[in-house]
């Protein structure tokens, strides 16, 4: 995949950058400070730049492999950051980051393959959209629902964990056809 210097230096491209450029000011404003409704703040705007981009993107003819892969990649850290923010007040949010770590780490073996053999950066499916909605919802109530009954957590850490594993088979289906094509057309 060759990326040109117009490629990198898009609105949704430096949008996607200034995401992950936040994650230090979220984790320091969470757990150095204490400082939650800020860190709140922050995590809705960058929930809001990511839905912002992917118009931008759309709209203007912006879409670029770089931003295909980019923008997840700034979702993912975000979303990880946080959950193990949120893991030092809520004891079972590390099964939701062991279970982030383990889906992202196949798509990324099997997204690797399917690029490779496909020669084509596919981009995000309605129910990958669905777990990243789902997490920044699920973040967004734990930072603010400071004294949340552990049961509620639970169950909405339970319907999350549900959608991640839906998206993860299913990705992962789609990415082990590509990568069948693709070997049949060598």
């Amino acid at each position: 995949m060759k990326v040109t210097k117009q490629e990198i230096f898009t609105i949704p491209n430096i949008l996607s950058f200034i995401r992950i450029l936040m994650i230090p000011a979220i984790v320091v404003l969470y757990c150095v400070y204490e400082e939650y409704i800020w860190a709140t703040v922050l995590i809705m705007l960058s929930g809001l730049t990511d839905i912002v981009d992917g118009k931008i993107a759309r709209k203007f003819n912006m879409i670029s492999d770089l931003g295909k892969i980019l923008d997840p990649i700034a979702d993912k850290l975000t979303q990880a950051a946080v959950v193990l923010c949120l893991s030092l007040r809520y004891p079972y949010m590390i099964w939701m980051f062991a279970l982030m770590f383990v889906k992202e780490l196949i798509m990324a073996i099997t997204g690797a393959l399917s690029i490779k053999y496909s020669g084509n950066v596919h981009g995000a499916d309605w129910h990958g959209k669905v777990v990243t909605v789902l997490l920044y919802a699920m973040m967004v109530l734990h930072l603010v629902w400071f004294d949340m009954p552990l049961e509620v957590s639970n169950i909405i850490l339970l319907v999350c964990a549900a959608m991640m594993i839906l998206s993860l088979v299913l990705y992962t289906l789609h990415n082990v056809r590509r990568i069948q094509a693709g070997r049949k057309q060598e």
